[in-house]
């Protein structure tokens, strides 16, 4: 069997220095899948560690312990909303990366892994165990800052589902006298705001980074715990690979990441003030954001996140 892979690998291009890699998400399958930014993220994955000589496939969770998983060299669990149990007995690697939710996350999930990385430079998994911090990135072949013109699009925009709540950036900003110039896509919002202030359920990923770019102003938000345990949101990474002008709650972490780039605001009060405030007064300039844009593409991209797991695996396997 393994001298037919590898006639097969060395027919198809796939060298020996690579290998065979799937990527887990959260996310169910099918169209609901494709609603969950778990997928996309996965699919960025795939797609900079491809450009990097692997061989990779990306299925939801219904697909974790499939057979085929007995074929991979390397597995990574994007670990969201839902875990994964990885086969006592494997022959892969077996990789978990934490990139929500850290509140789900047990020392005994852990420890079942070969590595483990966290899109956190403060939180750590419980129990001591060993982790190393792998932020979230962007796609910074698609999030440019000339996707479109600046202040082209919808003057306020906020994409995202509501989490089941009524997320701060989006009330705050209704409470102000812009209330009228936001857009907002994501899921749920019909049980928080009039469905006509809703610009649709869904924006398709390849809308993104053009919505970014043309917005005014971006907003975001996060999770209370993913906030405090310093997991920044990946709408910021692409939002600010734009050149957007970006205004989000606080997280640990975040202004290390974006400097000067993100706006914070402390409370909703604070978040109207800074949307009455003319931009230039409060937002760092074109050229400034640019700058902060190119730094991120260079140094959060996800070509940079795959190097980190190719390089990680390759010294695990020599080790052994």
């Amino acid at each position: 069997m393994r001298v037919l892979r590898a006639i097969k690998d060395r027919l198809s291009g796939f060298g020996a220095d690579a290998y065979r890699w799937t990527i887990i998400t959260s996310a169910p399958k099918g169209e609901a899948g494709e609603r969950w930014g778990d997928t996309w993220f996965a699919r960025d994955v795939a797609a900079a560690l491809r450009r990097q000589g692997q061989q990779v496939s990306v299925v939801p969770r219904s697909g974790a312990n499939q057979p085929p998983r007995s074929h991979d060299d390397v597995v990574v669990v994007l670990r969201g909303l839902r875990g994964v149990d990885p086969p006592p007995k494997r022959t892969g690697v077996w990789i978990l990366w934490v990139i929500s939710h850290p509140e789900l996350v047990t020392e005994a999930e852990a420890r079942a892994y070969d590595m483990v990385f966290v899109a956190s430079k403060t939180w750590s998994p419980p129990g001591g165990v060993p982790s190393t911090p792998l932020l979230q990135a962007t796609a910074s072949d698609r999030f440019l800052p000339d996707a479109a013109l600046p202040d082209s699009g919808a003057a306020l925009l906020f994409v995202g589902s509501t989490r089941g709540q009524f997320r701060p950036a989006v009330r705050g900003a209704l409470t102000s006298d812009r209330a009228d110039e936001l857009s907002v896509y994501g899921v749920g919002w019909e049980e928080f705001i009039e469905v006509d202030r809703i610009s649709g359920e869904f924006l398709d990923n390849d809308q993104l980074p053009a919505a970014y770019a043309g917005a005014g102003i971006v907003l975001s938000d996060h999770h209370p715990e993913m906030a405090a345990d310093g997991f920044l949101s990946n709408r910021l990474f692409d939002a600010v690979a734009t050149g957007a002008r970006v205004v989000s709650d606080s997280a640990a972490g975040l202004e290390d990441v974006f400097g000067d780039a993100v706006v914070v605001f402390t409370d909703e009060d604070h978040l109207v003030d800074i949307l009455h405030t003319p931009v230039d007064d409060t937002f760092p300039s074109r050229d400034r954001r640019v700058e902060v844009a190119m730094a991120i593409a260079r140094e959060h991209s996800f070509d940079a996140r795959a190097g980190v797991l190719i390089n990680s695996v390759r010294e695990l396997k020599s080790a052994q």
